[in-house]
């Protein structure tokens, strides 16, 4: 009888230690799970587009997109210092969603086919166009006048493939894995012009150290709709983050976001796209 009591009472042991285990796991783990269970969300964002996504030398992050994800992130249950920034370049965007590193982007992240193959987006929030950047007192007026140029773009942007495709075929093209080191090169001389959106080119040519070298020609080569990128298939955060980017609309704070990241560069703006409608 003795011996039956000290099992049971130990097996009692057990099973609590059990279930204090479980409950630590629990706590400690991102899950991307409303901020009620005090988890963390990881974002994917850019580190280096000024006016979208910038991480200052302060270690803060700075710009449009940034104030995107953080209004999405408290709609979703995430105060600010429960977000982790996570920095996805332009190649990596797709397997950053697949491999689970992050929860979702907002990059510059136009929406287009081939891209809806791998991921889903929520969208878009955001309608810029293609265009180019060029030293001020640079001859490069038109699309055309790229051919026999030495262009930069970065490494699986859209801008590059459209100038291969259908702008200047015979451009020298110049990919980078980041737009620092295009403007880098256009400054030095080494190309003769940055292509991106606008959107991007705009806060550049607004920082203090480029002001008066560049100008944006404003060609408007393509319509780059911005959208949230989400792991395929997940419709539950989809349909939240869409919900999120209409209230963000309708309660003033995606305008007032806007003229506060891109009013310095007197960049002419697109009014908010409707959720689930893509400009052509």
């Amino acid at each position: 009888m003795k011996l039956r009591k000290v099992t049971a009472a130990s097996a009692a042991i057990l099973a609590l230690a059990l279930a204090a285990t479980a409950c630590g796991s629990s706590d400690n783990k991102d899950s991307g799970s409303s901020s009620s269970g005090g988890g963390k969300i990881k974002i994917g964002i850019k580190y280096d587009q000024p006016g979208l996504g910038l991480k200052e030398p302060s270690g803060s992050f700075s710009g449009f997109d940034v104030d995107v994800a953080t209004y999405v992130a408290g709609k979703l249950g995430y105060k600010p210092n429960q977000i982790d920034f996570v920095e996805t370049k332009s190649a990596d965007r797709e397997n950053a969603l697949q491999r689970g590193d992050v929860k979702f982007i907002v990059a510059s992240y136009s929406i287009n086919d081939e891209r809806k193959q791998k991921v889903d987006f929520a969208g878009p929030y955001f309608l810029a166009h293609q265009d180019l950047l060029v030293k001020k007192d640079s001859k490069i007026t038109k699309g055309t006048d790229l051919n026999g140029q030495n262009l930069c773009s970065v490494t699986g942007s859209t801008s590059a493939q459209n100038v291969q495709k259908t702008i200047a075929p015979k451009a020298n093209l110049k990919e980078n894995s980041g737009y620092s080191e295009c403007i880098a090169s256009l400054q030095s001389g080494a190309v003769d012009a940055l292509t991106t959106d606008d959107s991007i080119l705009a806060g550049y040519a607004a920082q203090d150290k480029y002001k008066g070298q560049f100008k944006l020609l404003g060609l408007k080569l393509s319509n780059e709709n911005y959208g949230i990128g989400v792991k395929k298939g997940d419709t539950a955060t989809l349909n939240k983050i869409n919900d999120a980017l209409k209230s963000m609309v309708s309660d003033g704070t995606w305008k007032k976001d806007v003229e506060k990241n891109f009013g310095p560069a007197h960049y002419k703006y697109e009014p908010a796209p409707k959720v689930g409608v893509i400009v052509k």
